[in-house]
């Protein structure tokens, strides 16, 4: 079937067989391979705790991401969200996948939740839509609905450090009792971390004893 009806690489359009990228075009996606912080996954020197972590640690306490937000991965998580190409999906999972089967497992993972009118506007969870095979892969329970976004922010893009930490306090809110559970919130991107931030203040509030940020790919430079 695949020899009459090949698939095609969601980048190049080249014949790609049952994968969405070809060959080529998946060894061209900027895997994040480089030393890093294990608390907010940007460059440091032989993989330490950054300086800023250490002066003003983020509630989260690890962060796993599978690529640097760069091309060709902007492309595809920019089709995937913005153009509603859902079969990507499990391409963006994957990777992100392997890489936290290397790590100890959480006990529950978030998807990071979108604010109804921002749901009713894309017409689906991009975090949810990436959570559900990771979930299904390593066998982590998800908890789709268990934290709502309260206040329709604006867009972070565009926004500086300070103004994407005053945009989002206060917009979470989790209805699920975490006394002392391992969780992991997944996210697509994370650029200054701002978000992960103040949901993870959140569950940790409502007991959670340890809480990751898990993204497909991350901002190196804020």
């Amino acid at each position: 079937m695949h020899a009459f009806f090949p698939r095609h690489c969601a980048l190049c359009a080249a014949p790609s067989l049952d994968r969405p990228l070809c060959a080529a075009c998946d060894a061209d996606l900027p895997r994040h391979s480089i030393p890093v912080c294990p608390i907010c996954a940007l460059p440091a020197l032989d993989g330490h705790v950054c300086g800023s972590c250490l002066r003003h640690p983020p509630a989260f306490g690890h962060t796993l991401a599978a690529f640097s937000y760069g091309f060709p991965i902007d492309r595809l998580l920019q089709a995937f969200k913005y153009a509603g190409s859902l079969a990507l999906a499990e391409a963006l999972a994957e990777p992100l996948a392997h890489l936290a089967a290397k790590h100890p497992k959480p006990e529950l993972l978030l998807p990071m939740p979108l604010h109804p009118a921002r749901l009713k506007e894309r017409g689906f969870n991009q975090a949810l839509e990436i959570a559900r095979p990771i979930s299904r892969r390593l066998d982590i329970p998800l908890a789709a609905d268990a934290c709502r976004r309260t206040r329709d922010t604006p867009s972070q893009a565009g926004l500086k450090w300070q103004q994407r930490r005053g945009n989002v306090r206060g917009a979470f809110a989790c209805d699920l009792d975490l006394t002392g559970k391992k969780v992991a919130i997944l996210d697509d991107v994370m650029t200054t971390g701002s978000t992960l931030d103040e949901l993870s203040r959140v569950l940790l509030k409502r007991g959670a004893a340890e809480v990751s940020a898990w993204v497909v790919a991350r901002t190196l430079k804020e």
